[in-house]
């Protein structure tokens, strides 16, 4: 039975469907998508080829020019995007439009220390508002709506994109930001929110909070939740919408691209994220041979920016491991939950696994808490991978038998399922360490061993 959360969220979201309340090209015809992507993609290449010297050398090191884009296919001609790119022109070299024009500056943090800086407009920051209005309409979110913000604020992305975007729909916004997990609490209770957009790790430390001062998640006002910012299964959706009775939606974005709101889910469907076509052109690709994958096939996602003026985009490889879908409750494809992510491969003893394979595993084990790390360390030649999980609090005094007799059975799961060999580490609730925003799913211990 759904609690009174989410019937609230699904009876606003038979009114959401209603043409009334969308924008006419979240109803358009297919041909008339596709035509406003050829007229925004010819300018954006444009754009780029003019303003970016970067681009310039790109286009022609590769023997393309803008205009050889006659046709949407025409794409695949044209040279990819990465990181290093945009980090090799590191703080501004990858700007089209002087920085004085630019309002506002973020940047992602990034291994080699080194950030990458991303920069908006003042049309740059209305699109993204609108967007990100757009995401939360789509999730269920109506004007006059309070909308409780626990993604961080600062040069993350996730803060003020929700924050902006809330405040277009015409909600009010509680700027709470991560952390601070007992006022988390006290807001929600006191402020009644009906919206909360968190981390999907962060909203079950929440929900952990909640239940450790005798409070009962399902009681409160929210009716929805807006998670995004980290892979997560929907073993994981299963567990949030059963802790609070709500309607737990997904949300994609990065911060090189824009930030939150380049695709969301449809709350009356959730059934992939809706994306916003109008403003980002996807293709798929094989991740080893970069060619475009069919639609349907799964691979890694690109992403080209159709509006973006402070940082336009072109093939940008998102690393994000997805497919795309046909449209279904607006007229824009959708994108299948990600997967995982390119580059957060893990190759243990020749067999490829990705952390939302053993996560998936993990969260089918009743008796375990939704938190979880996974242990890399290298004996001679070859890594092992430890897998920790948490146990939950009524079982963490139980007898070795019962605790071997859990982890033994998890370790043949994901055996079975994944087809590699591991270690487990059963740990007593909390310890594991909470994460205020993304959750830190992998800890590499060869470089310290």
């Amino acid at each position: 039975m759904t609690g009174a959360g989410q019937a609230r969220a699904l009876k606003r979201a038979v009114a959401g469907a209603e043409r009334a309340l969308l924008e006419p090209i979240e109803y358009a015809s297919r041909d008339e998508i596709t035509a406003l992507q050829l007229f925004r993609l010819q300018w954006s290449l444009r754009h780029a080829y003019d303003n970016v010297p970067a681009y310039r050398a790109k286009f022609d090191a590769a023997g393309v020019h803008p205009d050889d884009l006659r046709d949407l296919s025409d794409l695949a001609r044209f040279p990819f995007t990465t990181k290093a790119d945009l980090r090799d022109g590191y703080p501004f070299g990858m700007l089209a439009v002087p920085r004085r024009d630019c309002i506002r500056l973020h940047a992602s943090s990034g291994t080699t220390g080194k950030p990458t800086v991303v920069a908006y407009t003042r049309a740059d920051i209305d699109n993204w508002a609108g967007l990100m209005a757009r995401s939360i309409r789509a999730a269920g979110g109506r004007p006059g709506d309070l909308v409780h913000v626990a993604y961080g604020y600062g040069l993350f992305t996730g803060g003020l994109g929700a924050h902006y975007g809330a405040e277009k729909l015409g909600c009010t916004v509680v700027p709470m930001s991560g952390g601070q997990t007992e006022k988390q609490v006290q807001l929600i209770q006191d402020l009644r929110p009906d919206i909360i957009m968190v981390t999907p790790s962060y909203m079950l430390a929440i929900a952990e909070e909640f239940r450790r001062q005798g409070l009962e998640p399902r009681n409160t006002s929210l009716a929805i939740g807006i998670h995004g910012a980290e892979p997560w299964t929907e073993a994981m959706r299963a567990g949030i919408e059963q802790a609070f009775g709500i309607q737990a939606v997904d949300i994609f974005g990065l911060s090189e691209v824009m930030g939150p709101g380049v695709a969301n889910e449809c709350v009356e469907s959730k059934d992939g994220l809706t994306l916003w076509e109008d403003h980002f052109y996807p293709e798929i690709i094989d991740p080893e041979t970069g060619a475009v994958l069919p639609e349907g096939e799964r691979g890694e996602l690109v992403l080209t920016t159709l509006t973006k003026e402070a940082l336009p985009l072109i093939r940008y490889r998102v690393r994000d491991l997805t497919r795309l879908l046909p449209p279904s409750a607006r007229s824009m494809r959708r994108l299948d939950r990600i997967t995982g992510r390119a580059d957060d491969m893990l190759i243990i003893r020749g067999v490829n696994v990705f952390p939302s394979q053993v996560e998936a595993v993990l969260l089918q084990e009743p008796r375990l808490a939704p938190h979880y790390q996974l242990e890399i360390r290298r004996d001679g030649p070859l890594d092992d991978l430890t897998i920790v999980a948490e146990l939950l609090p009524e079982i963490f005094n139980a007898d070795a038998a019962l605790k071997n007799q859990i982890g033994a059975a998890i370790l043949r799961r994901v055996k079975d399922l994944i087809g590699v060999s591991a270690r487990i580490d059963l740990r007593d609730p909390g310890g594991i360490e909470r994460s205020l925003g993304k959750a830190r799913r992998v800890v590499d211990l060869r470089r310290k061993e």
